[in-house]
């Protein structure tokens, strides 16, 4: 096909070419004899010279705006040159072409993005150093559809976006452009010009790592990295998080702790994986859970604000920290979980936010709030977020995801004039689809929402028509239940029913329970702080909080610093008060006795394989309003793999209470919240249990135990196989009532 040079070559001068390779690089203008011609624009050149092997040719200066060419006639095609330009201000450069190279985007990569299932997407968009004819550089690509013109800024080019302008693929919408000498850790940019002439610069939406704030640049990085938790990743794939016990530790990477001898300097993940890693192992923990660690524009803002769906804060260090606080991680056996935040796009200039001009990214009109949202029903956004969680399990081997704030993901808007909801549709959509893609590619990474509104099907598999995810955060219990144990003890009889909230069968949402920092954010106070009474009973009513958490059926999640009753709210830019533990009072025996029941826990099959099964929990007595006691049993698989727990939410001690049992059997004390090593009183029950006959509420038979104050006991059975357990059972009818 034939084209008007002079009109292209001033649609490349002016901006406005969508395929500069038509008029630079070489072209043929004859073929008998062949003849070709060579363009390059160097704007800032005073002069060029073709370097053909050891010839080197004087380029004509064809436009004042810094167009050169050279015409060779009876000369082949030319497989390899290079430009020499001379500067009138720097020294003189030689190097490769980047207008002499196909394209190297297939079209069925450009069709799976189109169509929104291409699931690798990271492996082609973004800057990749690759190598080309044997020559190495970095293949740049960009989805900008809307754009005029998108050009590559770097050192390489002195930052000036008419030098790099790329070639958009066809309709597919992607602009790319090898650059050869370009290496790792070169800082770039993206210029786009915009349909009404406006020049935008932004980091790249597929950038892996960035400059450190306040620049904004992204920088081109390797992913590669020698990963040694084969194991690990072998053993998560068998697992079924559902029937196993999970205790997150949910930390801010920011803010756990800073550098002591600087206060303002973040710990790298390097360092981190030195202090943190070994913290939560040691504490008893199984899983990790990093607020945002993407890169984000504010450092106050707990990450939340993502400008980086594929990049690491530069705040922690470059990618192969995170990658090595990971490995280090899974091979001390502790999971790691991210928060990824799809519900919103920052403002911020830079980002994805009218990326090419056009509301891209995002809807045209803002949510509640004033917040941008995801455009979830174009399948090329829908492809770059669920290519952006693929990518953290992929290339960072995380064991799961919690995504923030699905619920203003699930609905449009206030439906107007009646009072309700509108749904998302598209959105609903892009989170069966996410969760279908995860469970197919990563089997055994787990996927938890943070949905409030009571969206039904938030946790039912996707073929039942769900969204498919593992877990969903219960705020509602976690507000209840905080509400209950801030209000004054003697008026808690008036409540009861704030801690004898049904749990949840198993065809209803599968609840992961947290006291996260949601519940400490600033104006919220600490939890420490929110126990009513002196010091005493404040950190008796948080052991009591913590054993009700790890008591009751649900996964269980803690945020950092309430281990030891953090005395402040949660502050993003300070470390937490470690200062605190290191005398040995109560804060510390506090946080030996969160360690205690993390080990607890996960040595009692009792407290996690039935999380999620009618029988997993039993209420034994929860009408004792007035004393404000409740009695419940937990119970695993198998019969004799049960405990009672007993829980006083008052300061007052109650000695030879009766105390229901499901089986007329001896039983022995196990935990007890108040044990002086905690900071206790020590009411607690050493000597074994004899059982008495007469029955409880639902309880057949009952025990006399102490009652601690502001405190709780569990007991388990002594000296009784699980078939005795189970003859026992069914001579009472069967298997427990599973009353809720």
């Amino acid at each position: 096909m034939q084209i008007d040079v002079n009109r292209e070559l001033d649609r490349l001068l002016g901006g406005s070419q969508h395929d500069p390779f038509q008029v630079l690089g070489w072209q043929v203008i004859h073929r008998e004899p062949l003849t070709v011609v060579i363009r390059t624009y160097q704007p800032r050149a005073e002069t060029v010279r073709l370097v053909l092997g050891r010839e080197r040719l004087p380029m004509y200066r064809m436009r004042d705006a810094g167009l050169f060419e050279v015409v060779l006639a009876n000369r082949g095609l030319p497989e390899e040159y290079l430009f020499e330009v001379v500067y009138p201000d720097r020294p003189m450069r030689i190097f490769h072409d980047p207008y002499r190279f196909p394209p190297l985007l297939t079209e069925f990569d450009r069709y799976l993005f189109n169509n929104g299932t291409h699931y690798e997407l990271y492996e082609k968009m973004g800057a990749h150093p690759a190598e080309v004819q044997g020559i190495g550089g970095v293949v740049f690509r960009v989805w900008a559809p809307a754009a005029v013109r998108v050009s590559v800024l770097g050192n390489f080019n002195d930052w000036d976006g008419r030098v790099h302008q790329m070639r958009c693929l066809g309709s597919s919408g992607i602009w790319e452009l090898f650059i050869p000498e370009v290496k790792e850790g070169e800082s770039y940019k993206l210029e786009i010009r915009d349909r009404d002439g406006m020049l935008r610069e932004k980091a790249d939406p597929f950038q892996f790592h960035a400059e450190p704030r306040p620049k904004r640049a992204s920088v081109v990085t390797r992913l590669d990295f020698g990963w040694h938790d084969e194991e690990w990743l072998a053993s998560r794939r068998s697992n079924n998080a559902c029937t196993r016990p999970l205790s997150i530790y949910e930390v801010h990477a920011g803010s756990w702790q800073r550098d002591p001898g600087n206060p303002g300097r973040f710990l790298s993940f390097r360092e981190l994986a030195d202090k943190l890693m070994p913290y939560a192992k040691d504490m008893g923990f199984t899983h990790l859970e990093l607020l945002p660690v993407m890169e984000h524009v504010r450092d106050h803002a707990g990450g939340v604000q993502v400008s980086g769906y594929f990049a690491p804060s530069s705040r922690y260090g470059p990618p192969r920290d995170l990658m090595s606080f990971i490995d280090q991680c899974h091979r001390n056996g502790l999971g790691v979980i991210l928060d990824w935040v799809p519900g919103q796009l920052p403002t911020d200039g830079h980002g994805l936010t009218r990326f090419d001009g056009s509301s891209l990214f995002e809807e045209e009109h803002p949510g509640e709030g004033g917040k941008l949202l995801f455009r979830y029903r174009r399948k090329e956004v829908a492809n770059f977020l669920i290519a952006s969680v693929l990518f953290w399990l992929d290339k960072y081997h995380v064991d799961g995801i919690r995504m923030e704030a699905v619920t203003s993901m699930l609905y449009r808007s206030e439906a107007a004039g009646c009072g309700g909801r509108r749904e998302n549709p598209e959105a609903i959509d892009f989170l069966a689809h996410l969760n279908r893609v995860v469970a197919g590619r990563f089997p055994g990474v787990i996927m938890t929402a943070d949905e409030r509104s009571g969206f039904f099907g938030v946790t039912r598999t996707t073929e039942a028509g769900g969204l498919g995810f593992a877990f969903n955060w219960d705020q509602e219990w976690a507000a209840a239940t905080l509400d209950y144990f801030c209000t004054e003890p003697r008026f808690r009889k008036f409540h009861h029913g704030g801690v004898i909230q049904p749990p949840p069968r198993e065809w209803m949402e599968r609840p992961l329970l947290p006291l996260s920092h949601k519940e400490v954010v600033p104006g919220r106070g600490s939890l420490l702080a929110r126990m009513p009474g002196d010091k005493w009973q404040q950190f008796a009513g948080l052991r009591l909080l913590y054993l009700l958490l790890w008591c009751r059926p649900g996964k269980k999640l803690l945020f950092m610093g309430n281990e030891f009753g953090q005395l402040s709210e949660w502050r993003s830019q300070v470390s937490l008060d470690w200062h605190l533990i290191e005398d040995f009072g109560y804060h510390r025996q506090l946080q030996q006795f969160v360690k205690e029941l993390n080990r607890f826990y996960q040595a009692q099959p009792a407290l996690w394989e039935e999380d999620y099964g009618e029988g997993g929990l039993r209420w034994l007595a929860r009408e004792d309003a007035e004393r404000s006691i409740v009695v419940f049993a937990r119970q695993g698989r198998i019969p004799e793999d049960h405990l009672v727990c007993l829980l006083n939410f008052t300061p007052a001690v109650h000695h030879d209470y009766p105390m229901a049992v499901p089986f007329c059997i001896r039983y022995q004390e196990v935990l007890c919240s108040d044990e002086s090593r905690f900071g206790g009183s020590n009411v607690c029950n050493p000597h074994l249990k004899e059982p008495f006959g007469e029955p409880v509420e639902n309880g057949p038979c009952h025990v006399l135990v102490s009652v601690p104050p502001l405190g709780g006991i569990i007991l388990k059975p002594e000296g009784e196989s699980g078939g005795e357990l189970q003859g026992k059972q069914e001579k009472m009818g069967g298997k427990s009532d599973g009353v809720h």
